[in-house]
């Protein structure tokens, strides 16, 4: 029902988008510090991050401000954050910059590629993907990012133990994501279905006004055998 082959599926679809003084500013200047550019090598995390602990993936971390809390409150662990909007990736610069934060970088570029062309096989100790575009028109779910054949993916990158944390605010898109999960046979649900949201989750200014409109939020916590 959600099978597609990995190499259709795209963890983002461009669109134009304003961006701001600060955050064009944030890019031009601070890209080349903590950005990592995309190329068809295997990425040496002790090099980058000039030492040898977790590592977290980040799946399109927007504007940046849950990535950037997440890693500034944990900085025992080194966080790889990957966005292709350029706002979002000024933004969150802007905020590594600000906050200060040497456990973080950022890659601009399709995180299907990155998997398949940069990372070393089991070499992560957690993936958080938080509200992936829902693309709710029920003839636009086939440009879902969380799909079996991607999931099955990712599972490659993960190290045994580690954990997938998804979020999601749509219903029907948390329904989907359960299936999915659920029928990976290298994945165990840690829940009865959906998870209490972790504590290292932070609520974003978005979520919490649609919590305030009586909206749902939907996460799911899944470990890899």
């Amino acid at each position: 029902m959600f099978l597609s082959p990995v190499n259709s599926i795209r963890s983002y679809v461009l669109r134009q988008g304003r961006i701001s003084n600060a955050q064009r500013h944030a890019y031009e200047t601070l890209l080349p510090e903590f950005g990592i550019p995309f190329s068809a090598q295997q990425l040496n995390f002790e090099k980058i991050f000039g030492r040898s602990t977790s590592r977290i993936l980040e799946i399109g971390s927007g504007m940046g401000e849950a990535t950037a809390t997440i890693a500034q409150q944990h900085p025992q662990n080194d966080y790889l954050a990957i966005e292709v909007h350029t706002p979002g990736v000024g933004s969150l610069l802007s905020q590594i910059k600000m906050l200060e934060l040497t456990n973080l970088h950022v890659i601009q570029h399709d995180a299907v590629e990155v998997l398949q062309h940069m990372l070393p096989l089991e070499s992560l100790d957690g993936v958080h993907i938080f509200f992936p575009d829902p693309w709710p028109k029920a003839r636009h779910h086939k440009r879902r990012l969380i799909q079996s054949a991607f999931v099955s993916l990712l599972c490659k990158y993960m190290k045994s133990g580690s954990y997938l944390h998804v979020a999601t605010d749509w219903k029907n898109y948390a329904e989907q994501i359960l299936f999915v999960l659920s029928n990976e046979s290298l994945l165990t649900n840690t829940a009865i279905d959906y998870a209490v949201r972790p504590p290292y989750r932070p609520l974003t200014k978005f979520e919490q006004r649609g919590l305030r409109l009586g909206h749902n939020v939907w996460d799911l916590i899944f470990t890899r055998k």
